[in-house]
């Protein structure tokens, strides 16, 4: 599927003019709204270059998390990742973070235990991120691991298990600071625990306990907050915790807002009829800030590809809408591993910047002026004609602002790379 570039660039000038008249009649300025989407950065995933797989061997992610699929072309090592989100990274427009687990460690060959991790074992990825202007985030791996075979990690009744742990949650802030110093921006560094019950518990509460003392420990060594912002992620359940999660949404919100540190909402972590929209505004009252991770929760999965939702787009809206944006970090969490894993980076990233697009092109005070004024037949007719705005001319011209791919044209590119590159792994 190709497109001559010369026509191509003057459609989508032309339509982009049309465009801009429509927005400008509603008082938006879409040169500033594209301007402003494409400086927010998108912090995107390492795992779904490899499957969640890391570098240590593992044939699979385990606690709970299952990649299905067996698409050829994964990354196998460091430098194969790199290329590969290289190559994505041209396909998407806008700022972009790059985000590793702690099990993406290059040890040249060594057996290096989690909990002896140190900042040189990522020396490669820090070199990577500062050439490429690419800033890095960070989260210790608390599964795949012979120490997360009974289901439970942090929380674990055996102090040598539950130590191990905490000593390589440990390691990861310090690696994390070490990545936020590095490149003069702090890392977010996420906390996730696959910890839980298959069956029904007796006692919910000890597990509990045990978790908010060990997060206390390891919170308890303090780094400068330019380098590190702390986050811990919930979720509802897992393959194998289906009847409890330790860190549950309640949890995490308590301890988030008693500790003062960002609270991870991952829009794939919830019942299926509950949405992270309001949500937002709740809990950004009672904590310093939010890590969201865009992704898509389908029946038991929940880490399908992000797609153009209604679900994605009221979120990007409401951290729009508010301002929120200096106290959310944005980031992306699924894998796929049965379409080409670049086109899935591709496909979610892009998708994630549309909506941050469109809610950036909302005439937002002509909507709370109806609302304030009781006009609620009003504010129910925008909304409705918002939808059909020509709201795709404006990202294709955003699209061409970063020179990045315009419609479709960015698939054929993954056609050949697939072809060239990953068909031969």
């Amino acid at each position: 599927m190709k497109l001559n570039q010369v026509s191509s660039v003057e459609s989508v000038e032309n339509a982009y003019a049309l465009a801009k008249s429509a927005y400008a009649a509603l008082g938006v300025n879409t040169d500033k709204a594209i301007r402003s989407a494409l400086d927010i950065p998108i912090s995107i995933q390492c795992w779904q270059g490899d499957d969640v797989v890391g570098f240590e061997g593992s044939v699979g992610a385990g606690g709970g998390i299952i990649a299905t699929g067996n698409y050829p072309g994964r990354a196998r090592n460091g430098d194969e990742l790199r290329a590969d989100a290289e190559f994505a990274f041209s396909l998407i427009p806008g700022k972009k973070r790059f985000n590793l687990h702690s099990f993406y460690a290059e040890t040249d060959g060594k057996k290096v235990m989690r909990d002896e991790l140190e900042p040189e074992h990522f020396k490669k990825w820090l070199v990577w991120s500062k050439k490429k202007k690419i800033p890095l985030d960070f989260n210790p791996s608390l599964f795949a691991h012979p120490n997360a075979n009974s289901g439970f990690t942090l929380s674990s009744a055996d102090p040598k298990i539950r130590d191990f742990w905490i000593r390589h949650s440990k390691a990861s802030r310090k690696i994390a600071a070490e990545f936020g110093a590095n490149q003069n921006s702090p890392a977010v560094n996420n906390i996730w625990i696959p910890d839980g019950s298959k069956d029904i518990p007796a006692d919910r509460l000890s597990p509990r306990l045990r978790l908010m003392d060990a997060l206390d420990e390891i919170l308890a060594v303090k780094y400068n907050t330019d380098t590190i912002t702390d986050a811990v992620e919930s979720k509802l359940f897992g393959i194998g915790s289906e009847s409890y999660v330790v860190g549950s949404h309640e949890f995490y919100m308590g301890y988030a807002a008693s500790k003062k540190i960002r609270l991870c909402l991952d829009s794939g972590h919830f019942h299926p009829t509950e949405t992270l929209v309001d949500k937002v505004s709740a809990a950004m009252l009672f904590v310093p800030g939010l890590l969201i991770h865009f992704s898509r929760g389908v029946r038991w999965d929940s880490d399908h590809v992000a797609i153009y939702s209604d679900e994605l787009r009221d979120l990007c809206r409401e951290i729009i809408r508010h301002k929120f944006l200096d106290r959310v970090d944005i980031a992306l969490d699924f894998f796929d591993a049965s379409i080409n894993r670049i086109a899935a980076w591709s496909i979610g990233t892009r998708s994630l910047r549309k909506g941050l697009l469109e809610s950036l092109l909302e005439p937002y005070k002509l909507l709370t002026d109806a609302e304030k004024a009781g006009k609620y037949t009003e504010r129910l007719a925008l909304m409705e004609e918002l939808k059909t705005l020509p709201f795709q001319a404006v990202w294709d011209k955003l699209c061409l602002v970063d020179k990045v791919p315009v419609g479709m044209n960015w698939l054929s590119r993954v056609n050949q790379y697939e072809k060239e590159v990953l068909i031969n792994r």
